[in-house]
């Protein structure tokens, strides 16, 4: 293998071993889990609300009747159990880990949820948080999922590519927000989602307005959106654009998301739906 390689053999014309015998690094999952569809959620930089996107979509599909998980893949900066108020320590066994399940029976695994102290920092190199991650997925008695969600860390570095190496996801959500260096988050998702053969399924951009609570009118804090001629340069759909709401953020900070009220996401619940189940 060159060591320029880009792992893409379609533009390649090296004879390497890759090539000629390719080696899939799909892991398994615990024996006691069937997980029938795997959802990504992404973004080029932190800060912009994954953790909030992964959280509505978990809740709209429960709310649907769909037996739901959420992984919590950024270990390092975890706020998965804050937002739905989780206070328990997962469990283990001979048979392997128990997720813990939200008020609505979303099950959920994050590295906060094994921590004695869930403010204690984890001091870990990229292997070994690529390495937990992976476990996750195999070690977690999961049981039926319909859908499982993994809240991503930022970035395209060690743990979004274990997760699309090691886990068979079935497409990507891209979360943005309205400033112009949305274009530059977009593009580097959407590279490497291509570089891993991965499906977009569409952007959702967060803090994209706030509405006047006297006249109703939509205010644009962070200036003029640029998500739809993003989304046009790439051939994606918008799926969703959140406003910035006191009441969403205090559910959040209260571990009440599965309380909230809205419908911005229901297109990216519709299509997550859509996808063909695993056999």
């Amino acid at each position: 293998m060159s060591e320029n390689c880009t792992h893409d053999c379609s533009s390649c014309g090296m004879d390497c071993p890759s090539r000629q015998d390719p080696q899939s690094f799909l892991e398994k999952t615990n024996d006691l889990s069937h997980v029938k569809r795997v959802i990504g959620v992404v973004s080029g930089k932190g800060g912009v609300g994954k953790s909030l996107v992964t959280s509505l979509l978990a809740t709209m599909l429960r709310r649907r009747g769909d037996s739901v998980a959420i992984l919590d893949a950024d270990v390092t900066g975890p706020s998965i159990p804050k937002c739905f108020g989780l206070k328990q320590r997962a469990m283990s066994d001979e048979n392997g880990i128990y997720p813990v399940a939200t008020k609505t029976g979303i099950k959920t695994m994050s590295l906060n949820l094994l921590l004695e102290e869930e403010t204690a920092p984890v001091v870990w190199r990229g292997p070994v948080i690529a390495g937990a991650v992976k476990q996750f997925w195999t070690d977690v008695i999961w049981g039926d999922v319909d859908y499982m969600f993994v809240d991503m860390p930022p970035g395209t570095g060690d743990v979004p590519l274990t997760v699309f190496q090691s886990l068979p996801v079935d497409g990507i959500l891209i979360v943005t927000s309205p400033q112009e260096l949305v274009g530059m988050i977009v593009s580097k998702a959407v590279e490497m989602a291509k570089l891993m053969n991965v499906p977009v399924l569409g952007l959702v951009e967060n803090m994209s307005y706030l509405q006047c609570p006297d006249c109703g009118r939509q205010i644009q804090v962070f200036g003029e959106s640029h998500i739809d001629e993003v989304a046009a340069k790439y051939g994606l759909k918008v799926l969703g654009k959140l406003p910035i709401d006191p009441k969403l953020a205090g559910a959040c900070d209260k571990g009440a998301i599965e309380l909230f009220e809205g419908d911005w996401l229901e297109a990216a619940a519709d299509l997550v739906e859509t996808l063909p189940e695993k056999e």
